[in-house]
């Protein structure tokens, strides 16, 4: 699944072409994909201006002069492609805008979503109001106030969004083990301390993997086709049996049923 740096990514590719533009003509090749599509979704972009584009969590957010906010959700194979010579049968939902450029939504799966939202009324939308904050806006003290007599792993607190808004499976794998804790650790019970170098470690892992164009798992691409290049520096991520830079070897565990990927050497 796409995980929070593909979306920041993906949203940084979409502004290149999109922002400031007017939307001249919306597609909706099929009625829904994981919910169906706003019925009014084509009368409300149809010739509305795009005045910004951002990301909450793991949501990309399309805001027009209007005051709506087209929201989506790249689900587990969704991207979105720039230009495409032709549209296939997986690309599910077409921007053309008034300088003549395409923005296709491809979702073989349809896991992902489409809606369209007024501006003013994003915070109170129910998959937004149960967020927690971004990762870069989080500091060791608010973390350590949102895990305090927690009990459950960190790993798999980590993997909350009502306690982190947007954290994805391999990053908090790899920023764990950047600072060096154990991923079935209590939450509650990690000092002050720990999270003074596992804070730090999520805001770097996750700078780092936008910066390489995110990963590239599946069939995620960035709208321009490239791929990702952070896989090349996973430590721990998809490694199981291999070395640790310490020296140790990566094991692999299931927790809440996703695979978490750590070495018992270096992380306590």
């Amino acid at each position: 699944m796409p995980e929070l740096p593909e979306v920041e990514t993906t949203v940084r590719g979409l502004a290149r072409v999109l922002d400031g533009r007017r939307i001249a003509r919306v597609e909706a090749r099929r009625p829904d994909l994981r919910r169906a599509l706003p019925v009014d979704l084509g009368q409300r972009l149809t010739g509305a201006r795009v005045t910004g584009l951002r990301r909450r969590a793991k949501y990309g957010l399309i805001d027009t002069e209007r005051g709506d906010t087209l929201v989506f959700h790249l689900g587990m194979s969704g991207h979105w492609r720039i230009d495409p010579g032709e549209t296939g049968k997986h690309d599910h939902f077409v921007i053309e805008t008034d300088e003549g450029r395409r923005l296709a939504l491809n979702d073989a799966r349809r896991f992902g979503s489409l809606d369209l939202m007024r501006t003013e009324e994003l915070g109170d939308w129910p998959p937004f109001k149960a967020l927690g904050p971004e990762p870069f806006e989080l500091d060791e003290r608010e973390l350590k106030r949102r895990l305090a007599g927690r009990k459950a792993a960190i790993k798999l607190l980590l993997l909350d969004q009502r306690i982190v808004a947007g954290l994805g499976n391999i990053y908090v794998c790899e920023a764990l083990h950047r600072a060096g804790i154990n991923p079935k650790r209590a939450g509650g019970k990690i000092s002050l301390e720990r999270l003074e170098r596992l804070v730090p470690a999520i805001h770097d892992v996750l700078a780092e993997a936008i910066a390489a164009g995110g990963s590239t798992l599946r069939d995620f691409a960035s709208p321009d086709g490239e791929l990702g290049y952070f896989p090349k520096s996973f430590a721990v991520y998809d490694r199981e049996g291999k070395p640790c830079p310490c020296g140790g070897t990566v094991r692999r565990i299931v927790q809440g049923g996703r695979s978490t990927f750590y070495c018992p050497a270096c992380q306590r």
